[in-house]
């Protein structure tokens, strides 16, 4: 398989979209909090989920979280569209996405994780990293 099978394009694109959905969520793009299409609706709401998730972490660090998360989820999801250093990306994502879904067991328990799929999530970009390890520059694929 190579980066350019038709699977590993539709889950990097897939992924990429998800992650940059959740952004433009932060910053109402999907509409303001408690309309239909928005979960958080705006980036104080979201600070308030991230502080949540992140608990351990003093006040003075909860912003900063919140904006490291939201620019690696914005660097991920466009490097993972436009199919930028996609292993070293797909690394980094599942990196994320595992954090994520087990502070999301601490501090809301195990189900959350798994109603929004993060485990999924999380396990795919394991997957194409770990299939796009196998590919060396000039190797015929089978």
């Amino acid at each position: 398989m190579n980066e350019r099978t038709p699977a590993v394009v539709a889950f990097r694109v897939a992924m990429g979209v998800t992650f940059l959905s959740a952004v433009a969520d932060r910053f109402g793009l999907w509409g303001p909090p408690g309309s239909p299409n928005a979960g958080w609706g705006n980036w104080e709401r979201f600070v308030a989920y991230s502080s949540k998730l992140n608990w351990f972490l003093p006040d003075v660090l909860q912003q900063p979280a919140a904006v490291a998360a939201t620019a690696s989820e914005l660097g991920f999801g466009l490097a993972l569209v436009a199919g930028i250093r996609s292993r070293a990306t797909a690394y980094g994502a599942a990196g994320l996405l595992t954090a994520f879904a087990l502070a999301m067991s601490v501090a809301e328990g195990v189900k959350s994780p798994l109603a929004y799929s993060v485990w999924v999530d999380a396990t795919g970009c394991w997957l194409l990293a770990a299939t796009l390890g196998g590919l060396r520059a000039g190797q015929p694929t089978q």
